[in-house]
C-alpha cells in the first residue's frame, strides 16, 4: 500500500491546511549489522503496524535493545504506532530518535515531518509557526535524500500547496513538485494537479484530473475516493455519494485498495451521508481487504462501533471491544460508552 493518501492532519488553519497522509510505506531491509534474531522481531512489529495490532507491535518492540544497529528502524516503527494511536508528541519524540541515529533515511525524515504536523494542527499559533517551518524542512530533507520518493514529493507539495510564504510555502513550489511526481507517480501527480486547480477555483479542470488519476493508478477505488472527497467539498452530494458506490464496488476487486474502503467510511461520516454504506465499506475492509497501517484496524472498528450505535445495532459494544483489544491504549476507544442513549456523530 501506498503513501500519498491524503486522509491526515493540517497544521492550524491560520498556518498550514497541508494533507499529511498517515500512511503505510515499505520499511529498507535491515542492515546486515541487524541480527537476524533482530530483523525477525522488527519484521513482526511492521507486520502487527500494518494489521492495526498496536499493542502486539509495541509489545515487540519493546523487547529489543534501545541502543545498536536496529535502534533507528526501532524508533521510527513506535513513532508510526504512536502515530496511529494519536498520541503525537510521542510519536514526534521517537521519529527525531530515528532520525538522529540515521540522518540518511529520506523515510525517517518523511515520518518526523508527518509527527511534527499532527503536533503543529494541535498547537498554539506561535508553536504552530515553528512547527511548520520544521515540517517543511523534514519533508524537503526527505526529498533531498530520495529525490523519486513519490510519497515525499506528494507530502512536501501538499505543503508547499497550502502553507503560506512565511512558513516556505507557495503555488509555484507546489507546481515544481507536480512537474517531478509526474516522473515518477502519475497518479500523484494528477491529485496533486487536481487540488491545485480546485484551490485556483479551476473546478472543471480539478475534476478532470481527479479522473485521470483513477485511470492511471493501479487501485482505482483510490483515485474514485479522492474524486469523491472532491464532490463533498464542491457540495455535490449525489455525486459524491455515486462515486462511493464506485469506491466499494472497485475496491471488492482489488483487496489492496482497502484504504479507500477507510478512508470513503470517513468521509461519509463527516458529511453525515448513508451511515449505512459508510458502515458496510468499513465491514468490507475489516473482513476481505489488506490491512495496512494509514488505516488502522482499530480505528476502524472504533468508527463501526459509532456508527453502529447510532444505526441502533447492539453490535456497537463488540466492535468497540475490537477496538480495545487492538489497542488498549486508544483513547477514543477508551472513553466511547456504547450505552449511552441517543446518536452521536462518528469519530473521522
Amino acid at each position: 500500500m501506498r503513501l500519498g493518501r491524503i486522509l491526515v492532519p493540517v497544521l492550524t488553519a491560520a498556518l498550514l491546511a497541508a494533507a499529511i497522509p498517515l500512511a503505510s510505506f515499505a520499511q529498507p531491509s535491515p542492515a546486515p549489522s541487524v541480527s537476524p534474531a533482530q530483523a525477525q522481531v522488527l519484521a513482526k512489529a511492521n507486520a502487527a503496524l500494518q494489521a492495526g495490532e498496536a499493542d502486539n507491535a509495541l509489545a515487540l518492540l519493546a523487547s529489543l535493545p534501545t541502543t545498536g544497529p536496529a535502534s533507528a528502524q526501532t524508533h521510527n516503527l513506535i513513532c508510526r504506532v504512536r502515530l496511529t494511536l494519536e498520541q503525537f508528541d510521542a510519536a514526534a519524540n521517537e521519529c527525531e530518535h530515528a532520525v538522529r541515529l540515521d540522518s540518511q533515511n529520506s523515510n525517517y525524515h518523511l515520518w518526523l515531518g508527518r509527527a511534527l504536523g499532527e503536533r503543529a494542527d494541535r498547537a498554539s499559533f506561535l508553536s504552530a509557526y515553528s512547527l511548520a517551518k520544521r515540517t517543511r524542512a523534514e519533508f524537503e530533507e526527505a526529498v533531498r535524500l530520495s529525490p523519486r520518493n513519490a510519497e515525499a514529493l506528494a507530502s512536501l507539495g501538499e505543503f508547499y500547496r497550502q502553507a503560506p510564504g512565511v512558513v516556505g510555502g507557495g503555488m509555484d513550489k507546489a507546481q515544481q513538485i507536480v512537474a517531478q511526481l509526474d516522473k515518477v507517480d502519475a497518479e500523484l501527480g494528477h491529485e496533486l494537479r487536481g487540488r491545485i486547480a480546485e484551490q485556483q477555483k479551476n473546478y472543471s479542470a480539478a475534476e478532470g484530473e481527479f479522473k485521470q488519476a483513477i485511470a492511471s493508478g493501479p487501485h482505482p477505488a483510490i483515485g474514485w475516493n479522492a474524486l469523491a472527497c472532491f464532490f463533498y467539498r464542491r457540495r455535490r452530494y449525489a455525486d459524491m455519494e455515486s462515486a462511493m458506490h464506485s469506491v466499494f464496488t472497485s475496491a471488492q476487486r482489488d483487496r489492496h485498495s482497502g484504504v479507500a474502503l477507510y478512508d470513503g467510511a470517513g468521509q461519509l461520516i463527516e458529511a453525515n451521508r448513508n451511515p449505512d454504506l459508510a458502515a458496510t465499506m468499513l465491514d468490507e475492509y475489516l473482513s476481505n481487504s489488506a490491512k495496512t497501517e494509514e488505516a488502522p484496524a482499530f480505528i476502524a472498528h472504533f468508527r463501526l462501533a459509532r456508527l453502529k450505535q447510532q444505526l441502533g445495532d447492539p453490535a456497537a459494544g463488540r466492535e468497540r471491544a475490537a477496538a480495545l483489544a487492538l489497542a488498549s491504549e486508544y483513547k477514543p476507544a477508551q472513553d466511547f460508552r456504547p450505552q449511552d442513549p441517543g446518536p452521536q456523530q462518528a469519530r473521522f
